[in-house]
């Protein structure tokens, strides 16, 4: 299948809007008891929440957040590992889970902007693209043909380069795309993909306008 892209805007940012919740925040005051039931205001809360991390041992912090955020996919000693580790790493690009990813990437960013800095800083790859199939090309675009395609526009030091390359060539299933690709969503003028930056930093990219050529993996 054959698609030509043109990108139209890319942005590297350490923050995602809408990460969190007015619910969220509510939650998490409760867990550093910090409770405030009169508040209701979203910035207002997040303020209340720095405050309150910034009154624990990060690790501590970091555990509470992740127990919050994870507790349902990685046990007590997992979480307590992790606590320790995000203050040296950038677990939220190195964690062999790559479905945990974002959420790890949410997590380091609200404890990086807490504790003013004693987290690693990660950064996310806001990528802004129109695409347009060629005859007999699926119109559907999912995370899967967005990645092959801007796998061809990104240099050969990148890593899904490095690391993908079965996949990419559609030697094996590519359900890892679903990962690497946070959110894919349509707009008026096109597409907006969000990443990690350790996956395609804008430095990577190659040309504003390219044209790629695809295939698919299929079950023998």
């Amino acid at each position: 299948m054959k698609y030509a892209i043109k990108i139209n805007k890319i942005s590297t940012v350490d923050d995602l809007e809408n990460s969190w919740s007015i619910e969220d925040y509510k939650e998490l005051l409760v867990r550093f008891d910090f409770a405030n039931n009169n508040v209701n205001d979203i910035k207002e809360l997040r303020d209340l929440l720095f405050m309150a991390i910034s009154d624990k041992e990060p690790n501590e912090a970091a555990a509470i957040v992740l127990d919050y955020k994870l507790s349902k996919v990685l046990n007590e000693g997992q979480i307590n590992s992790l606590s320790y580790e995000m203050l040296v790493d950038k677990i939220s690009e190195e964690y062999p889970k790559i479905e945990l990813h974002k959420t790890l990437f949410i997590i380091n960013q609200l404890l990086y902007k807490a504790f003013n800095g004693k987290f690693p800083n990660t950064k996310a790859t806001i990528v802004d693209f129109e695409i347009t199939p060629a005859r007999n090309a699926d119109e559907n675009i999912t995370k899967e043909i967005a990645l092959k395609c801007f796998a061809h526009n990104l240099d050969s030091h990148n890593v899904i380069k490095r690391l993908f390359a079965d996949q990419l060539n559609a030697e094996e299933a590519f359900v890892e795309a679903n990962d690497i690709i946070w959110y894919l969503e349509k707009n008026e003028t096109g597409y907006r993909m969000t990443t990690s930056e350790y996956f395609m930093s804008k430095e990577e990219f190659l040309n504003e306008d390219f044209e790629a050529v695809i295939d698919f993996f299929e079950e023998e």
